[in-house]
């Protein structure tokens, strides 16, 4: 498909699968210019960020009952998108239980990751053509900003077709259909206990998880001193704390060995996403946990 040939619905940004990004680069486009199919995403980013900084206004000091319940709330989130999401659902590096993968989606979608299918589809393109301009959340192509936050609603429908035929099925749709009502629950989860429960229960956590995630897609592949024809991606220690320790950071790590359920290199870099698995594996509710066959160290933090 070339540009001349381009199916619009939008005189400035056209609707196309991610996988031709090259071809007509989204990250050139005014930042404030969502992809048709990305409308509501772009509302739901104004949405949670104006929310974030009326409530850090209006209630800057939480109290510690809904601080430790936002933290909870943001903590079993990263478990979802971690264990389930990346490690189970994309990379199929281990199996989880029926019951264990839908709860953890659940938490996942209540923290703003949004629905498994696009999740893999985007996680997988990023490794199948990463570092090039057709890795849509690449910072090497769009640049910081893009990489971080722009990509989510400039970069088009995922590309679930292309590269999630294996999981398009109905146990995941079913969640598809669910995104909406989870995200405005995960918006509202606080209100019933008042005004300072719904801002960090709601919007706060919301931005700091999607900032942490994010983190990923930018900084975890910027890695300094790479040349063009060398891989990006870096271990990023600091990242740890806005991930509770959960394993995401070690993105170096992921990407020599994609395969393996385990993030940490070392005992050293703390990787709770992984003894989470190994503690379900104990209990019979993961199987098929894919180990790595090479212990050592790629500490190249930050």
């Amino acid at each position: 498909m070339t540009a001349s040939t381009l199916p619009t619905l939008d005189p400035v940004v056209p609707t196309l699968d991610p996988v031709h990004g090259a071809e007509w680069a989204p990250w050139k486009m005014p930042w404030w210019r969502p992809a048709p199919s990305d409308r509501l995403t772009f509302a739901w980013m104004i949405l949670i960020h104006v929310g974030a900084v009326v409530g850090l206004v209006l209630t800057p000091i939480p109290g510690w009952r809904v601080f430790l319940a936002a933290a909870a709330l943001h903590f079993l989130g990263g478990l979802g998108t971690t264990v389930c999401y990346h490690r189970g659902i994309t990379h199929k590096s281990v199996r989880l239980h029926p019951a264990v993968r839908n709860v953890l989606t659940f938490f996942a979608m209540l923290n703003g990751s949004g629905e498994p299918l696009s999740w893999a589809a985007h996680h997988r393109l990023h490794h199948a053509k990463s570092d090039t301009p057709e890795d849509i959340s690449s910072p090497r192509v769009g640049g910081f900003w893009w990489s971080h936050l722009r990509w989510l609603w400039q970069a088009g429908a995922p590309p679930i077709r292309k590269y999630c035929r294996d999981i398009d099925t109905p146990a995941y749709r079913f969640w598809t259909r669910l995104q909406t009502p989870v995200s405005l629950l995960g918006l509202c989860i606080g209100l019933p206990f008042g005004l300072a429960a719904f801002f960090w229960l709601g919007p706060i956590r919301l931005v700091f998880a999607l900032h942490a995630q994010c983190f990923v897609n930018s900084v975890c592949h910027m890695r300094p001193g790479a040349g063009p024809d060398e891989e990006t991606a870096q271990n990023v220690r600091w990242l740890s704390l806005m991930h509770f320790f959960q394993g995401e950071n070690w993105h170096r790590n992921h990407h020599d060995r994609p395969g393996s359920a385990r993030l940490g290199g070392t005992r050293g870099q703390l990787d709770v996403g992984w003894y989470t698995i190994l503690l379900l594996e104990r209990l019979g509710l993961a199987t098929e946990v894919r180990r790595p066959t090479i212990e050592r160290s790629l500490d190249a933090a930050a």
